[in-house]
């Protein structure tokens, strides 16, 4: 499935590799020492975040999901 931007399939490709990859690999292994796609995740975050804003679409209301997003940005 293609990103909400077209810039950012790339970015959601890598993402979903690297996730389904830590996924399989450690996690239902047992290992829950950590997640490597962070800043992976954070990448594509920005892009989405940036294609949203640029399509006008409305978000009001909607929560966004993902690592520290309960934490103010600097």
């Amino acid at each position: 499935m293609n990103s909400v931007g077209e810039a950012c399939t790339d970015l959601k490709r890598e993402y979903d590799t690297c996730f389904n990859r830590w996924f399989a690999d450690k996690f239902l292994k047992g290992d829950r020492s950590g997640d490597p796609c962070t800043e992976t995740f954070r990448k594509y975050q920005r892009c989405v975040q940036k294609a949203i804003q640029e399509k006008d679409i409305p978000v009001d209301g909607v929560d966004f999901m993902g690592p520290d997003k309960d934490k103010t940005e600097t």
